[in-house]
Formats: C-alpha cells, sequence, structure tokens
C-alpha cells in the first residue's frame, strides 16, 4: 500500500532522513520504533505531506504523492494523527469527529442558509460519527467539549476523528503517549480490531515496545536518520545492532 524508496531529508546541516526506503503492505499493522531524534516524525510529516522531502519517491498504492499537499493525501486515504492530539478543544467530541466528512452540502456558501439542501446529509454524518465512536468508548462522551477528556480519551478520539475520513492508511504517532498502561493496551486493542473488522492498514510510532510488540505484524527500526532493521517483533528483539541502538550493549 505505501513504498518509500530513498527519502532524504535535510534541516540545514542536520541530516533528519538518509535514503530511507521501507514498506507498509495492505492490512497490516507496522512498527516504527527508535530512539528519539531518530527521524520518525519527519518521515511521517513527509508522507503526510506536511514537509516536502529533499529527495526520493513515497508511492500510496500507484499515486506518486511526495510533492502532493496535504489534502490531496488526505482524500487518497491517508490520515496521520499526532503525538500531541490536534483536536479542536472547545467543540464537542461529536463535531471533533464530523470534521473530516468530505463532501458536506452545508459548507458550500450558498447553501449555509437553506437548511433542507443539508440536513439530512449533517444528520447521516452525525449517526455515522456516533457509530464511529462507540467503540472506541466515546459514545457517552459525545456532548463534552474535549478538553474534558483525559488524555487517553483525546487519543481515540484522534482515532475516532481519522475513521470519519475513509482512511485506507492511518499513521499514528505515538499513541499511547502520556496515557496509563492500562488504557494504552486498550488503545492498540482498538487498532486490532479496527484492522480485523474494517481492513485498515497502520504505520505506527510507538515507544512503549512492551505493547507494540503484542500487536504489530513487523518493525523498521531507525537510528539517527537510517533504517538500520527491519523484521518481525522476535528478531527485532534478537538484533545486536538494535539492543547496542537502545541498551548500549
Amino acid at each position: 500500500m505505501l513504498t518509500i524508496s530513498n527519502l532524504s531529508k535535510s534541516f540545514g546541516n542536520l541530516r533528519a532522513l538518509n535514503s530511507v526506503s521501507l514498506t507498509v503492505p495492505q492490512g497490516k499493522i507496522i512498527g516504527l520504533i527508535g530512539p528519539n531524534g531518530s527521524g520518525k516524525s519527519t518521515l511521517l510529516s513527509l508522507i503526510a505531506g506536511n514537509q516536502r522531502a529533499d529527495s526520493g519517491s513515497i508511492r500510496f498504492g500507484d499515486v506518486e504523492i511526495a510533492s502532493a499537499a496535504p489534502d490531496t493525501i488526505f482524500r487518497l486515504g491517508l490520515v496521520r494523527s499526532y503525538q500531541d492530539p490536534s483536536l479542536f478543544f472547545r467543540m464537542s467530541v461529536l463535531d471533533n469527529a464530523l470534521l473530516p466528512v468530505n463532501g458536506q452540502i452545508g459548507e458550500r456558501a450558498r447553501n449555509a442558509a437553506l437548511h433542507g439542501r443539508w440536513l439530512a446529509q449533517e444528520k447521516s454524518a452525525a449517526q455515522s460519527a456516533v457509530q464511529t465512536l462507540e467503540p472506541l468508548k466515546l459514545g457517552a462522551q459525545i456532548n463534552k467539549a474535549a478538553a474534558d477528556l483525559s488524555g487517553g480519551q483525546m487519543k481515540l478520539l484522534e482515532i475516532g476523528r481519522s475513521l470519519m475520513g475513509n482512511p485506507k492508511l492511518l499513521l499514528l504517532d505515538e499513541p499511547t503517549a502520556g496515557v496509563a498502561p492500562a488504557l494504552a493496551y486498550q488503545i492498540f486493542e482498538q487498532i486490532a480490531r479496527l484492522r480485523s473488522e474494517q481492513g485498515l492498514t497502520f504505520l505506527i510510532i510507538e515507544h512503549r515496545l512492551e505493547i507494540l510488540f503484542d500487536f504489530v505484524d513487523s518493525l523498521y527500526v531507525m537510528h539517527t536518520g537510517d533504517v538500520i532493521a527491519q523484521g518481525t517483533p522476535r528478531e527485532i528483539e534478537g538484533n545486536e545492532r538494535v539492543r547496542e541502538v537502545y541498551l548500549g550493549e
């Protein structure tokens, strides 16, 4: 589904990515790990179109997206979340979830005052949002302001909002950062459920390896802008180079 070839990115004299290549097969959960500063978040930003690579290729299916705008990439079905949830905190949970819905008739100026043109579509979208949020254990929170959620609930809302954009591939940047261990495991259980029930594909940055390893099909390990290892959780655990990077062995 996603093929990255020889991707490089520098910020001044800092080389953030050095000819990185990786693939994300359809229907898989792929982990992306490495110490802070290894280039993981920069890679996600390039994939999502938030930044431009200096060189290299990013193909989403058959489409080259290395130079595409973020909204174009989003409409193709590639959706990104952030380590710090980028929610509209004074808006309700439901309204946050409705933001990514495509083709909303009421967003056009000529239709805004004509409720009859868009009311049925708005009701349908709201019903879909509730159905999306309930399995994420947010059904009882839909009328709350996003600011009133716990940290873990904010992470789940960001995933739920992403789902409302009809994604094919979700890029998740530390979905359990700052979340209590029990809820962190539940977040990954929801990710596994979404893969199983909806056939979604995931590329996930995560530092909680003890949780990540229970759910991913395979992982890439980054260090100082390079991919230094790739394999199953068991293969990564036994990789001497990875142990050296993480444990100083």
